[in-house]
């Protein structure tokens, strides 16, 4: 990483590891698992509970939508994933008590990502993050995510169901055009060498292929299928699984799973919460595939966290990692 980068991350991650305040951690680290109240089969509660999410301690704006904190330069900032899990949390909540101060706040999330759907230079609408973010290099502003894409879609056609407003659909419809659409012109996926179909968070070159949020984009093309019965959505979900499934063993390094493949000499692991993440993610994709690949590995993997040396020896190459790449 370039040295003016290195600082800027350094000064944006060292306050949030070490400050007493909120930062953008206290929203992304919560307790990742599997939602048991899930179905695979119709649009219910999402397939993991955010609930702690849904409990943000804030800064929110004016209108009830969290912004993160991401301490230095950055400071305050919408984030559009953020935002997304926020308003499924509260969707969830709402579907277990009933309380209609949850449905409003999902629906105020739902409002916000139909405000804020923006066209691209290919002509696109996308929901954009307005910050610069350093990841090795950096990703300027504005810049697009399928991870973002998938979940505000989850949120719209959740939205829709609730209240049958058209203009839900028509924006979730308008957001999934993306996922059809290659890197290279403006869209979502990268198709490698082999035809294996990706679904990029970082949108880079080369690709690095981030685990968890191509799992978590893939479960918005599932809800734009269960909504809708598109065809083409049915089938990219098919080609999704189908790439998770030829590239799992990758992401396994026999002790420990992997946040990218990125292709550096130094792996990136998962830290221990991304690790927990992508053996819940796992969990959710068994369920809806009823394929035991998922379920194999996400067995695999809880056994790999058991292991005291396991974890240590992870955490020692993570943090090497992050010396030698941020």
């Amino acid at each position: 990483m370039h040295l003016g980068r290195r600082l800027n991350y350094y000064r944006r991650i060292l306050p949030a590891y070490l400050g007493r305040g909120n930062s953008h951690l206290t929203f992304w680290h919560d307790s990742p698992e599997m939602n048991p109240r899930c179905s695979p089969h119709q649009l219910g509660e999402y397939y993991q509970p955010f609930l702690e999410k849904a409990d943000y301690a804030g800064p929110y704006d004016e209108e009830g939508i969290p912004l993160l904190d991401y301490q230095g330069r950055l400071g305050r900032q919408y984030n559009p994933i953020a935002i997304a899990q926020f308003g499924l949390g509260n969707f969830n909540a709402f579907c277990r008590t009933g309380e209609v101060e949850r449905r409003q706040k999902f629906l105020a999330v739902a409002a916000w990502l139909v405000a804020h759907l923006e066209t691209n230079r290919a002509g696109l609408r996308v929901w954009n993050h307005h910050f610069d973010w350093e990841y090795r290099s950096t990703l300027r502003a504005p810049w697009q995510s399928a991870l973002a894409q998938g979940q505000g879609i989850s949120v719209l056609v959740r939205a829709f169901s609730e209240t049958r407003n058209a203009k839900y659909m028509e924006a979730a419809g308008s957001a999934f055009a993306a996922f059809k659409k290659e890197t290279r012109e403006g869209g979502m996926l990268h198709i490698d060498e082999r035809g294996d179909v990706w679904l990029e968070e970082y949108i880079v070159a080369p690709p690095t292929h981030i685990l968890n949020g191509f799992m978590w984009a893939s479960w918005g093309i599932y809800d734009y299928w269960l909504a809708t019965g598109d065809e083409d959505a049915r089938h990219l979900f098919a080609a999704a699984v189908k790439t998770l499934k030829r590239n799992l063993d990758k992401y396994d390094v026999g002790f420990w799973s992997l946040y990218e493949l990125a292709g550096t000499r130094l792996k990136m692991l998962a830290s221990p919460f991304y690790h927990r993440l992508h053996i819940a993610q796992l969990g959710v994709l068994h369920k809806l595939t009823a394929d035991d690949v998922f379920a194999g590995y996400a067995e695999q993997w809880s056994l790999y966290r058991k292991k005291f040396f396991n974890r240590n020896a992870a955490l020692a190459y993570k943090s090497a990692f992050k010396l030698l790449y941020y």
